[in-house]
């Protein structure tokens, strides 16, 4: 019965770690290129009575074997990196990535990180930076006069100068894809970091390389599917309660076991 108690303990403390990643998720809905999160659930150490195949007579063997689980525990988190909803803005800095791939910024320390996020503005200087102010990698420089500026599927940047029809152009938009992105680290405002089990970046232009290629006026939306979420989340709270049923149950077994007289 002591085990009971721990082994319902360990399900009700992974569903708590579950409903926070749900919770996240449907924080998320809203977040411009957010990938949604899954727990992946694992059995803890079995405690063996008996090993299967165990010698039951000089002639015979158990088919089977005495073994109790422990519990559970949630292992780690993986993401879910499927295409999200592409939604019309009308805004001629925002892209969307129309299959694999992500931008590339340079954070203050010179690092590269790498995002979904196509919310894209001008600077100060002219260089064209993500929502938090980090320049694109390579980086690319808007004109002072520039009336308009065009993105291509293929991420060639042009500008029309004031006084003037001819489209020039001024750069061109790198993409990065990772043979495993589900390794790549989370570091918040919807930036990732390359690491071991991510893999090395492929980097190329959009549409060359299995890349995906780029949509001026649009945003990708969150990939989080609010009733599949809602649905989760009914689970993990019934999973809980299940849970916290078995210690209700090992508690009142050994209470009536300490209230025994001869």
């Amino acid at each position: 019965m002591f085990r009971a108690l721990w082994t319902s303990a360990s399900g009700m403390t992974a569903q708590q770690t579950n409903l926070d990643i749900i919770s996240h998720n449907m924080a998320n809905v809203s977040t411009v290129g957010y990938k949604k999160m899954r727990p992946t659930f694992q059995e803890l150490l079995y405690q063996t009575i008996r090993d299967p195949g165990a010698p039951t007579s000089p002639i015979t063997r158990n088919p089977s074997g005495f073994q109790i689980g422990l519990g559970v525990y949630i292992s780690d988190t993986y993401g879910i990196f499927t295409q999200g909803n592409i939604v019309q803005t009308g805004n001629q800095l925002d892209i969307a990535i129309q299959g694999d791939g992500f931008f590339k910024v340079i954070l203050p320390d010179g690092t590269i990180a790498y995002t979904r996020s196509g919310q894209l503005r001008i600077d100060q200087e002219g260089r064209i930076v993500n929502s938090e102010g980090y320049p694109i990698d390579p980086e690319i420089i808007v004109p002072q006069d520039a009336v308009s500026v065009g993105i291509g599927p293929d991420g060639t940047v042009t500008v029309i100068r004031q006084n003037s029809t001819y489209a020039e152009e001024i750069g061109r938009i790198e993409l990065a894809r990772f043979i495993n992105p589900a390794g790549l680290r989370r570091i918040g405002n919807n930036l990732y970091l390359q690491t071991y089990a991510s893999g090395e970046p492929i980097i190329d232009y959009p549409g060359n390389q299995g890349l995906g290629t780029l949509l001026q006026g649009y945003l990708e939306s969150s990939n989080v599917n609010i009733v599949e979420e809602m649905v989760n989340l009914i689970i993990a709270q019934r999973a809980y309660e299940f849970n916290s049923k078995g210690i209700t149950a090992a508690d009142e077994m050994l209470s009536q076991a300490a209230n025994l007289r001869r």
